[in-house]
């Protein structure tokens, strides 16, 4: 052992980052190829000859940009904290909610049929001061499959009997 080599019995001074796989949210690229689709919609808005053409081509450059601003302010949209009382983060736009196993009131994964598809969504409901919100994420959301991610919360947060359908 050398003088500089860190000592083996000396606690981390930076605590580690949680695993990657326990943090879910929407890929950087899509929302990278978001904001470019927004810079060139606005690009072509000041470009247009007619006001009609302005107005619904500006309007939908800043939906998009407003959309890719919204995901990249949500990062990581959902995660979990391990360890010996598991801790589910969901962030949205004022911050994050932390929820605890006792508050997961049931999670499970739900079929619903869009564009002729049947596309799963990760639901959960969740108590959060005596009133029960439900939770909806879908593969945009997660930037995965939600079965998958319900997989993982079960396993992680030791979810279980009429927690899980």
């Amino acid at each position: 052992m050398t003088p500089d080599s860190p000592d083996p019995q000396a606690p981390d001074p930076q605590p580690r980052a949680a695993d990657p796989r326990l943090a879910w949210t929407t890929p950087t690229p899509a929302l990278i190829a978001v904001t470019g689709g927004g810079i060139i919609l606005a690009v072509a808005a000041v470009l247009a000859n007619d006001g009609a053409s302005r107005l619904l081509i500006g309007l939908a450059a800043v939906g998009l940009l407003v959309l890719a601003g919204l995901g990249f302010r949500q990062r990581p949209r959902l995660s979990v904290v391990p360890g010996a009382d598991p801790r589910m983060v969901v962030r949205n736009l004022l911050g994050a909610d932390e929820y605890t196993r006792d508050q997961i009131i049931r999670a499970r994964v739900v079929s619903y049929r869009r564009l002729g598809r049947k596309m799963p969504m990760l639901e959960i409901d969740v108590d959060r001061h005596g009133t029960e919100r439900l939770l909806i994420f879908g593969r945009w959301d997660l930037g995965t499959r939600p079965d998958d991610v319900y997989d993982e919360l079960v396993r992680v947060l030791r979810l279980s009997g009429k927690t899980t359908r």
